[in-house]
Protein backbone atom coordinates (compact mmCIF):
# COMPACT_ATOMS: atom_id res chain seq x y z
CA UNK A 1 0.00 0.00 0.00
CA UNK A 2 1.38 3.92 -1.20
CA UNK A 3 2.26 5.42 2.30
CA UNK A 4 2.07 9.12 2.65
CA UNK A 5 3.93 10.03 5.37
CA UNK A 6 6.53 10.70 4.36
CA UNK A 7 8.31 13.73 1.92
CA UNK A 8 11.11 14.19 -0.71
CA UNK A 9 13.02 15.45 2.10
CA UNK A 10 12.48 12.80 4.59
CA UNK A 11 13.84 10.30 1.81
CA UNK A 12 17.28 12.27 1.86
CA UNK A 13 17.24 12.02 5.23
CA UNK A 14 16.69 8.51 4.74
CA UNK A 15 19.30 7.88 1.80
CA UNK A 16 22.08 9.83 4.89
CA UNK A 17 20.89 7.30 7.39
CA UNK A 18 21.40 4.00 5.02
CA UNK A 19 24.90 5.40 3.80
CA UNK A 20 25.88 5.97 7.37
CA UNK A 21 24.79 3.09 8.76
CA UNK A 22 25.93 0.76 5.75
CA UNK A 23 29.59 2.51 6.57
CA UNK A 24 30.11 3.13 9.65
CA UNK A 25 27.74 0.36 11.73
CA UNK A 26 27.07 -2.85 10.05
CA UNK A 27 30.46 -4.05 9.31
CA UNK A 28 31.07 -3.78 12.90
CA UNK A 29 27.90 -4.73 14.58
CA UNK A 30 28.61 -8.43 15.14
CA UNK A 31 32.11 -7.44 16.72
CA UNK A 32 29.70 -5.08 18.89
CA UNK A 33 27.32 -8.01 19.80
CA UNK A 34 30.60 -10.24 21.30
CA UNK A 35 31.73 -7.31 23.12
CA UNK A 36 28.34 -6.38 24.59
CA UNK A 37 28.10 -2.41 23.94
CA UNK A 38 28.93 -0.33 20.63
CA UNK A 39 32.36 1.88 20.24
CA UNK A 40 32.12 5.17 21.17
CA UNK A 41 33.28 6.55 18.52
CA UNK A 42 30.06 5.50 16.16
CA UNK A 43 28.10 8.12 18.36
CA UNK A 44 30.89 10.97 17.69
CA UNK A 45 30.56 9.85 14.09
CA UNK A 46 26.58 9.89 13.99
CA UNK A 47 26.69 13.67 15.10
CA UNK A 48 28.95 15.09 12.67
CA UNK A 49 26.91 13.20 10.40
CA UNK A 50 23.19 15.38 11.69
CA UNK A 51 22.49 12.29 12.80
CA UNK A 52 21.50 13.29 16.53
CA UNK A 53 18.95 15.53 18.14
CA UNK A 54 17.10 16.47 14.95
CA UNK A 55 14.93 18.05 17.08
CA UNK A 56 17.11 19.98 19.21
CA UNK A 57 17.17 23.70 18.22
CA UNK A 58 19.98 24.66 15.61
CA UNK A 59 22.18 27.23 18.13
CA UNK A 60 22.63 23.84 19.95
CA UNK A 61 23.99 21.60 17.21
CA UNK A 62 21.14 20.12 16.55
CA UNK A 63 18.98 19.46 13.40
CA UNK A 64 16.06 22.12 14.40
CA UNK A 65 13.02 19.65 12.79
CA UNK A 66 10.50 19.74 15.61
CA UNK A 67 9.47 16.92 13.00
CA UNK A 68 9.50 13.51 14.56
CA UNK A 69 9.01 11.95 10.56
CA UNK A 70 13.06 12.31 11.13
CA UNK A 71 13.15 10.55 13.94
CA UNK A 72 11.28 7.56 12.66
CA UNK A 73 13.13 7.80 9.46
CA UNK A 74 16.24 6.85 11.53
CA UNK A 75 14.69 4.26 13.55
CA UNK A 76 12.72 2.41 10.55
CA UNK A 77 16.64 2.26 9.24
CA UNK A 78 18.99 1.36 12.20
CA UNK A 79 15.67 -1.65 12.05
CA UNK A 80 16.28 -2.41 8.25
CA UNK A 81 19.83 -2.58 9.31
CA UNK A 82 19.90 -4.92 12.07
CA UNK A 83 21.98 -2.71 14.10
CA UNK A 84 20.26 -2.97 17.04
CA UNK A 85 23.17 -2.05 19.34
CA UNK A 86 23.38 1.38 18.78
CA UNK A 87 20.69 3.69 21.37
CA UNK A 88 20.22 6.78 19.44
CA UNK A 89 16.32 5.88 19.12
CA UNK A 90 16.45 6.49 23.19
CA UNK A 91 18.78 9.52 22.65
CA UNK A 92 16.88 11.62 19.95
CA UNK A 93 13.57 10.45 21.29
CA UNK A 94 13.01 9.83 24.64
CA UNK A 95 15.69 11.72 26.58
CA UNK A 96 15.56 14.79 23.86
CA UNK A 97 12.69 16.43 24.88
CA UNK A 98 13.52 16.65 28.88
CA UNK A 99 16.58 18.66 28.21
CA UNK A 100 14.85 20.84 25.39
CA UNK A 101 11.55 21.38 27.40
CA UNK A 102 12.60 21.00 30.87
CA UNK A 103 15.82 22.80 31.13
CA UNK A 104 17.01 26.08 32.02
CA UNK A 105 19.10 28.01 29.69
CA UNK A 106 22.13 27.51 31.92
CA UNK A 107 21.76 23.30 30.99
CA UNK A 108 21.07 23.55 27.93
CA UNK A 109 24.05 25.07 27.01
CA UNK A 110 25.71 22.87 29.18
CA UNK A 111 24.49 19.93 27.77
CA UNK A 112 22.87 20.32 24.23
CA UNK A 113 26.10 20.73 22.57
CA UNK A 114 27.74 17.13 23.58
CA UNK A 115 24.17 15.35 23.30
CA UNK A 116 23.74 16.42 19.10
CA UNK A 117 27.95 16.03 18.79
CA UNK A 118 27.92 12.79 20.61
CA UNK A 119 30.40 13.44 22.42
CA UNK A 120 27.79 13.18 25.50
CA UNK A 121 25.59 9.65 25.19
CA UNK A 122 22.48 9.88 27.47
CA UNK A 123 20.45 7.40 29.17
CA UNK A 124 16.83 7.60 31.44
CA UNK A 125 16.99 5.95 34.78
CA UNK A 126 13.59 4.86 35.78
CA UNK A 127 13.26 1.31 36.47
CA UNK A 128 14.62 -0.21 39.99
CA UNK A 129 14.45 -3.70 41.39
CA UNK A 130 11.79 -3.48 43.03
CA UNK A 131 9.51 -0.85 40.17
CA UNK A 132 9.22 -1.15 36.77
CA UNK A 133 6.12 0.04 34.78
CA UNK A 134 4.55 1.36 38.67
CA UNK A 135 6.41 4.42 39.22
CA UNK A 136 5.01 5.02 42.53
CA UNK A 137 7.16 2.25 43.74
CA UNK A 138 10.46 4.17 42.83
CA UNK A 139 12.66 4.17 45.86
CA UNK A 140 15.83 5.61 45.13
CA UNK A 141 15.67 9.13 47.17
CA UNK A 142 17.54 12.05 46.75
CA UNK A 143 17.68 14.72 49.82
CA UNK A 144 18.06 18.21 49.66
CA UNK A 145 21.28 19.30 51.56
CA UNK A 146 22.68 22.97 50.88
CA UNK A 147 23.66 23.05 47.34
CA UNK A 148 23.34 19.59 46.57
CA UNK A 149 21.06 16.80 46.33
CA UNK A 150 21.88 13.75 47.87
CA UNK A 151 21.16 10.83 45.88
CA UNK A 152 21.20 7.22 47.26
CA UNK A 153 19.23 4.24 45.21
CA UNK A 154 19.95 1.71 42.86
CA UNK A 155 18.55 1.50 39.02
CA UNK A 156 18.75 -1.42 36.66
CA UNK A 157 17.81 -2.52 32.81
CA UNK A 158 19.21 1.23 31.93
CA UNK A 159 19.50 0.91 28.17
CA UNK A 160 22.60 2.79 27.28
CA UNK A 161 23.63 2.81 30.74
CA UNK A 162 27.68 1.67 30.50
CA UNK A 163 28.25 4.06 28.05
CA UNK A 164 26.20 7.14 28.96
CA UNK A 165 27.73 10.29 30.37
CA UNK A 166 24.72 12.19 31.19
CA UNK A 167 21.58 10.08 33.08
CA UNK A 168 18.51 11.46 33.66
CA UNK A 169 17.42 9.81 37.01
CA UNK A 170 13.97 9.36 38.60
CA UNK A 171 14.07 9.82 42.20
CA UNK A 172 12.32 10.21 45.35
CA UNK A 173 11.90 14.07 46.97
CA UNK A 174 8.86 13.71 48.91
CA UNK A 175 8.45 10.17 50.50
CA UNK A 176 5.20 10.68 51.61
CA UNK A 177 3.73 11.39 48.27
CA UNK A 178 3.79 8.30 46.40
CA UNK A 179 4.28 8.67 43.01
CA UNK A 180 3.72 12.62 42.85
CA UNK A 181 6.85 13.07 45.32
CA UNK A 182 9.10 12.18 42.62
CA UNK A 183 12.06 14.44 40.96
CA UNK A 184 14.24 14.44 37.49
CA UNK A 185 18.13 14.99 38.09
CA UNK A 186 20.68 15.29 35.37
CA UNK A 187 23.96 12.82 37.19
CA UNK A 188 26.78 13.13 34.91
CA UNK A 189 29.71 10.56 34.84
CA UNK A 190 32.30 10.90 37.18
CA UNK A 191 29.81 12.26 39.83
CA UNK A 192 31.04 10.85 43.16
CA UNK A 193 28.81 8.42 44.48
CA UNK A 194 27.81 7.37 40.96
CA UNK A 195 28.85 3.93 40.16
CA UNK A 196 28.20 1.49 37.61
CA UNK A 197 26.78 -2.34 37.94
CA UNK A 198 27.78 -4.94 36.05
CA UNK A 199 26.51 -4.76 32.03
CA UNK A 200 23.45 -7.44 32.34
CA UNK A 201 23.47 -10.44 29.92
CA UNK A 202 20.04 -10.43 28.14
CA UNK A 203 18.63 -12.72 25.54
CA UNK A 204 18.66 -10.30 22.30
CA UNK A 205 19.85 -6.26 21.98
CA UNK A 206 23.22 -8.28 22.78
CA UNK A 207 25.38 -5.35 21.65
CA UNK A 208 23.41 -2.71 23.40
CA UNK A 209 24.26 -2.07 26.54
CA UNK A 210 22.13 -1.99 29.64
CA UNK A 211 23.30 -1.37 32.78
CA UNK A 212 22.99 -1.75 36.55
CA UNK A 213 23.21 2.09 38.26
CA UNK A 214 24.16 2.75 41.72
CA UNK A 215 23.88 6.05 43.52
CA UNK A 216 25.99 5.87 47.26
CA UNK A 217 25.53 9.03 48.93
CA UNK A 218 25.88 11.17 45.38
CA UNK A 219 26.03 14.54 45.50
CA UNK A 220 24.49 16.21 42.34
CA UNK A 221 24.07 19.94 42.02
CA UNK A 222 20.72 21.70 42.71
CA UNK A 223 21.52 23.35 39.19
CA UNK A 224 21.22 19.43 38.33
CA UNK A 225 17.34 19.51 38.70
CA UNK A 226 15.52 18.63 35.34
CA UNK A 227 12.00 20.53 35.68
CA UNK A 228 10.54 21.76 39.10
CA UNK A 229 10.81 19.39 42.27
CA UNK A 230 8.25 17.15 42.80
CA UNK A 231 6.90 17.38 39.45
CA UNK A 232 8.89 14.43 38.02
CA UNK A 233 5.71 12.42 37.62
CA UNK A 234 4.32 14.64 35.76
CA UNK A 235 7.15 15.42 33.34
CA UNK A 236 7.46 11.68 32.32
CA UNK A 237 3.93 11.43 32.25
CA UNK A 238 3.75 14.12 29.30
CA UNK A 239 6.76 12.93 27.69
CA UNK A 240 5.57 8.71 27.61
CA UNK A 241 3.46 8.88 24.12
CA UNK A 242 6.53 9.82 22.53
CA UNK A 243 8.96 7.10 24.30
CA UNK A 244 5.62 4.67 23.37
CA UNK A 245 5.51 6.12 19.43
CA UNK A 246 9.16 5.59 19.13
CA UNK A 247 8.98 1.77 20.45
CA UNK A 248 6.13 1.29 18.24
CA UNK A 249 8.08 2.96 15.29
CA UNK A 250 10.62 0.14 15.85
CA UNK A 251 7.94 -2.51 15.94
CA UNK A 252 6.61 -1.90 12.81
CA UNK A 253 10.32 -1.34 10.90
CA UNK A 254 11.46 -4.96 12.32
CA UNK A 255 8.28 -6.62 11.33
CA UNK A 256 8.29 -5.29 8.38
CA UNK A 257 12.04 -5.82 7.51
CA UNK A 258 11.91 -9.56 8.45
CA UNK A 259 8.54 -10.11 6.78
CA UNK A 260 10.33 -9.17 3.66
CA UNK A 261 13.35 -11.37 4.23
CA UNK A 262 11.12 -14.34 4.78
CA UNK A 263 9.32 -13.40 1.97
CA UNK A 264 12.52 -13.64 -0.13
CA UNK A 265 13.04 -16.89 1.66
CA UNK A 266 9.46 -18.67 0.72
CA UNK A 267 10.07 -17.78 -3.25
CA UNK A 268 13.92 -19.01 -3.33
CA UNK A 269 14.08 -22.09 -0.35
CA UNK A 270 12.03 -25.40 -2.02
CA UNK A 271 10.73 -28.39 -0.65
CA UNK A 272 9.22 -31.22 -2.32
CA UNK A 273 10.26 -29.56 -5.48
CA UNK A 274 9.04 -26.23 -5.17
CA UNK A 275 9.11 -23.07 -3.24
CA UNK A 276 7.50 -23.57 0.08
CA UNK A 277 5.70 -20.12 -0.29
CA UNK A 278 3.68 -21.77 -2.83
CA UNK A 279 2.15 -24.26 -0.20
CA UNK A 280 -1.07 -23.04 0.55
CA UNK A 281 -0.71 -23.06 4.51
CA UNK A 282 2.83 -20.91 4.00
CA UNK A 283 0.82 -18.47 1.47
CA UNK A 284 -1.97 -17.95 3.82
CA UNK A 285 0.05 -17.54 6.70
CA UNK A 286 2.37 -15.31 4.54
CA UNK A 287 -1.06 -12.97 3.43
CA UNK A 288 -1.86 -12.85 7.14
CA UNK A 289 1.29 -11.38 8.44
CA UNK A 290 1.41 -8.84 5.32
CA UNK A 291 -2.30 -7.79 5.80
CA UNK A 292 -1.50 -6.96 9.71
CA UNK A 293 1.87 -5.06 9.07
CA UNK A 294 0.12 -2.82 6.56
CA UNK A 295 -3.10 -2.67 9.37
CA UNK A 296 0.57 -1.67 11.61
CA UNK A 297 1.60 0.61 9.34
CA UNK A 298 -0.90 2.90 8.50
CA UNK A 299 -2.49 3.09 12.35
CA UNK A 300 1.67 3.97 13.33
CA UNK A 301 1.52 6.84 10.47
CA UNK A 302 -1.46 8.60 11.58
CA UNK A 303 -0.07 8.36 15.14
CA UNK A 304 3.15 9.86 13.78
CA UNK A 305 1.00 12.68 12.08
CA UNK A 306 -1.07 13.36 15.42
CA UNK A 307 1.94 13.15 17.36
CA UNK A 308 3.32 16.10 15.13
CA UNK A 309 -0.08 18.11 15.34
CA UNK A 310 0.07 17.92 19.08
CA UNK A 311 -2.83 15.90 19.51
CA UNK A 312 -1.33 11.96 20.01
CA UNK A 313 -3.11 10.99 23.25
CA UNK A 314 -1.57 8.75 26.10
CA UNK A 315 -4.15 5.97 25.49
CA UNK A 316 -3.47 5.94 21.41
CA UNK A 317 0.20 5.85 21.42
CA UNK A 318 -0.83 2.83 24.82
CA UNK A 319 -2.57 0.80 21.58
CA UNK A 320 0.11 2.02 18.92
CA UNK A 321 2.80 0.41 21.52
CA UNK A 322 0.91 -2.74 22.59
CA UNK A 323 -0.44 -3.48 19.31
CA UNK A 324 2.31 -3.49 17.34
CA UNK A 325 5.23 -4.80 19.71
CA UNK A 326 2.86 -7.76 20.02
CA UNK A 327 2.52 -8.07 16.23
CA UNK A 328 5.89 -7.64 15.75
CA UNK A 329 6.58 -11.00 18.59
CA UNK A 330 4.23 -12.66 15.92
CA UNK A 331 5.90 -12.00 13.33
CA UNK A 332 9.02 -13.22 14.14
CA UNK A 333 8.10 -16.20 16.06
CA UNK A 334 6.18 -17.45 12.59
CA UNK A 335 8.93 -16.43 10.14
CA UNK A 336 11.10 -18.36 12.33
CA UNK A 337 9.09 -21.36 11.97
CA UNK A 338 8.86 -20.84 7.92
CA UNK A 339 12.86 -20.77 8.18
CA UNK A 340 12.94 -24.16 9.59
CA UNK A 341 16.03 -25.09 11.21
CA UNK A 342 17.79 -22.75 9.61
CA UNK A 343 15.36 -19.61 11.89
CA UNK A 344 17.18 -21.33 14.51
CA UNK A 345 20.70 -20.56 13.63
CA UNK A 346 22.08 -17.37 15.00
CA UNK A 347 24.07 -16.51 11.68
CA UNK A 348 20.17 -15.94 10.00
CA UNK A 349 18.47 -12.61 10.60
CA UNK A 350 15.22 -13.93 11.30
CA UNK A 351 16.87 -15.43 14.78
CA UNK A 352 18.08 -12.01 15.59
CA UNK A 353 15.26 -10.45 14.78
CA UNK A 354 13.02 -13.29 16.91
CA UNK A 355 15.89 -12.74 20.15
CA UNK A 356 15.89 -8.87 19.56
CA UNK A 357 11.97 -8.22 19.24
CA UNK A 358 11.41 -9.83 22.59
CA UNK A 359 11.77 -7.16 25.27
CA UNK A 360 9.41 -4.76 23.02
CA UNK A 361 6.40 -5.93 24.84
CA UNK A 362 7.99 -4.93 28.15
CA UNK A 363 10.02 -2.02 28.39
CA UNK A 364 8.52 1.19 27.75
CA UNK A 365 5.48 -0.07 29.75
CA UNK A 366 4.25 -3.85 30.07
CA UNK A 367 1.61 -4.42 27.11
CA UNK A 368 -0.51 -5.41 30.00
CA UNK A 369 0.01 -1.77 31.57
CA UNK A 370 -0.91 -0.10 28.43
CA UNK A 371 -4.35 -2.36 28.20
CA UNK A 372 -4.88 -0.72 31.58
CA UNK A 373 -3.84 2.65 30.17
CA UNK A 374 -6.68 1.89 27.38
CA UNK A 375 -9.10 0.51 29.74
CA UNK A 376 -8.86 3.40 32.07
CA UNK A 377 -9.03 5.62 28.76
CA UNK A 378 -12.46 3.69 28.08
CA UNK A 379 -13.96 4.94 31.62
CA UNK A 380 -13.48 1.41 32.81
Amino acid sequence: MEQHLYEPVHEEFRELCRTFLAREAVPHHAAWEKAGLVDRAVWRKAGAAGLLGPDVPEEYGGGGQRDFRFNAVLVEEMCAAGTSGLGFGLHNDIVAPYLTELTTDEQRKRWLPGFCSGQAITAIAMSEPGAGSDLAGVRTSAVRDGSDYVLNGQKTFITNGELADLVIVVARTDPEAGAHGLSLFGVERGTPGFERGRRLDKVGLSANDTAELFFADCRVPATNLIGAENQGFYHLTANLPRERLSIAVAAVAGAEHILGVTLDYARTREAFGRPIGTFQHNRFLLAELATEVTIARTFLNHCVTEYNAGRLTIADAAMAKWWTTELQTKVADRCVQLHGGYGYMREYPVAKAWLDSRVQTIYGGTTEIMKEIVGRSLGL
